[in-house]
Order: C-alpha cells, then structure tokens, then sequence
C-alpha cells in the first residue's frame, strides 16, 4: 500500500524517522506520465511489503517538500535511507529500474 503524505510533520515521521527504506513518490494529479507510473508504484508496494515503505507526496500540496528535495519535474522518484536521499529518478521509468533502485536500497 502506498500511503499519502498531508504535511511536513507526517513527511518527518514516515519517511525521514523510518526504520526502513522508503520510496517517495513526488507527484501531482495533473501529470500524464504520473498516471503511467502509479499502477507499477503500487505493484512494488506489494512485492517489498514489510521491507520497503511506500509514500507519495503531492507536490501541489506540498511545495515545501517538493523545494527541499529539488523536485523541479514529476514524477520524481526517491529512495530515503536513514533520513537521506540515496537513490532518484525522474520521469516515467520500468517497473525493472524502480526494483533496482529498491534492491540497491536493501544492500
């Protein structure tokens, strides 16, 4: 299950404090290729369940995120570890590069 994030607070507490890996999904309702990309995100939220969490962030709502991370194009991508950007993709991509961006994660 991919969980939505509302604000700066929850961001911090689900994904920065995180035990585990965590794939954020920057996106927006507007954009084409997020809409391409969202059924494969949720795939990968069941194969890693337990392993890896899954977020996405709405960048409309959340512009403060979205700046502090330089996400200046959606979809944007991104693997936190330990509360740090390990791993990033813009744009569409197959499900193949987002498990390897994950696996890499688990290593």
């Amino acid at each position: 299950m991919v969980n939505e994030i509302k604000n700066s607070q929850q961001f911090e507490q689900e994904v920065l404090n995180s035990a585990n890996p965590v794939f954020v999904d920057f996106w927006a309702e507007w954009c084409g290729p997020y809409r391409a990309v969202s059924p494969v995100v949720e795939e990968l939220s069941n194969e890693y369940d337990g392993k890896v969490d899954f977020v996405k962030v709405n960048v409309d709502e959340n512009g403060e995120l979205a700046q502090k991370y330089n996400v200046f194009s959606i979809p944007t991508l991104a693997i936190f570890k330990n509360g740090e950007v390990i791993s990033q993709k813009v744009g569409s991509s197959t499900k193949e590069s987002f498990q390897t961006m994950i696996d890499s994660s688990l290593s």
